[in-house]
């Protein structure tokens, strides 16, 4: 199979990568510096600057991942505007070439996040409830999606992809907690309440390619564990996988005055829940949030 990844050599991208160059497919991956694309993500992998590049090659699959961190930095208007050009701009590029060609894949898988729903409060969240709120995380969601689905027009299965929070050692929010609670500095966010749709990378990895062979499968899907948990709990799971106190809350207000709007990505979140793949018969390896942090955090 050729897979056109975009996003590559992102932290899901890398192991998507792993994962098919292992089962031997040929891989592409569309990246502003294709340079480092075969070091990031393997030997095998092809980079490229431009679409063009591919010509009429036969392409079977393309998985759209890019997008600027939404994390990162605070959401200044320069910074909102690169966070939409990166995802709706990118994606809107993609449906343009598809069209233009002749021969076109059979699949679109392109990524989302919880974040579509806006803060969810305690309602539960499955793939047919609708917006909750209307945020800026929810409205840049909803444009990615809304402009890959364009894609079924020219024939193309599209399935999106509401993605959690990813638990890795190698990258994302497990990495960057990872040094302040090791110290002894972590705790809580506000006042630890609100919920964290997280799945482990190896599940995130497995369902994608699971959605991909699925002929049937389209539409949102939540890429989340099957049992969210509030904050307080995953600060205290992630103590005590690291023998660690978890006593250092941080404060709502310090949040707001450092951070601004982006601090309701903290603040708020999504008790989503996978009705959809588990419905189509995809089996999660980890559905206990210590059981993962076991697994991920074994050689620390």
């Amino acid at each position: 199979m050729h897979i056109l990844l975009t996003g590559g050599t992102g932290l899901i991208g890398r192991a998507l990568c792993a994962h098919w160059a292992e089962q031997g497919h040929h891989l592409t991956v569309w990246s502003r510096e294709p340079s480092k694309v075969a070091r990031l993500c393997g030997a095998s992998v092809r980079g490229i600057a431009r679409l063009e590049e591919l010509a009429e090659e036969p392409l079977d699959a393309v998985i759209n991942l890019a997008g600027a961190p939404i994390a990162d930095r605070p959401w200044s208007s320069k910074r909102k505007a690169l966070l939409w050009s990166s995802r709706i701009g990118l994606t809107e590029q993609l449906l343009t070439w598809l069209q233009r060609r002749q021969q076109r894949p059979a699949v679109l898988l392109s990524g989302s996040a919880v974040g579509w729903y806006g803060n969810g409060g305690e309602r539960e969240l499955s793939e047919d409830t609708p917006q909750v709120t209307d945020d800026f995380a929810a409205q840049l969601c909803g444009a990615w999606e809304e402009t890959a689905q364009r894609a079924e027009d020219l024939g193309i299965r599209v399935v999106l992809v509401r993605t959690g929070l990813v638990l890795s050692p190698d990258g994302g929010m497990l990495k960057r907690l990872l040094l302040p609670f090791k110290l002894g500095l972590g705790g809580r966010i506000g006042d630890g309440r609100q919920w964290m749709p997280w799945i482990h990378i190896a599940d995130q990895i497995g369902l994608i390619d699971f959605l991909l062979q699925q002929g049937d499968a389209r539409g949102p899907y939540n890429a989340c564990a099957p049992l969210p948990v509030r904050n307080a709990e995953f600060s205290k799971a992630l103590g005590q996988a690291l023998s660690r106190p978890t006593i250092f809350p941080a404060p709502a207000f310090v949040l707001r005055a450092a951070l601004g709007e982006m601090s309701e990505l903290l603040l708020g979140g999504q008790r989503a829940v996978p009705a959809r793949l588990l419905e189509a018969g995809f089996s999660f390896r980890f559905t206990h949030l210590d059981v993962a942090l076991a697994d991920l955090l074994g050689h620390q």
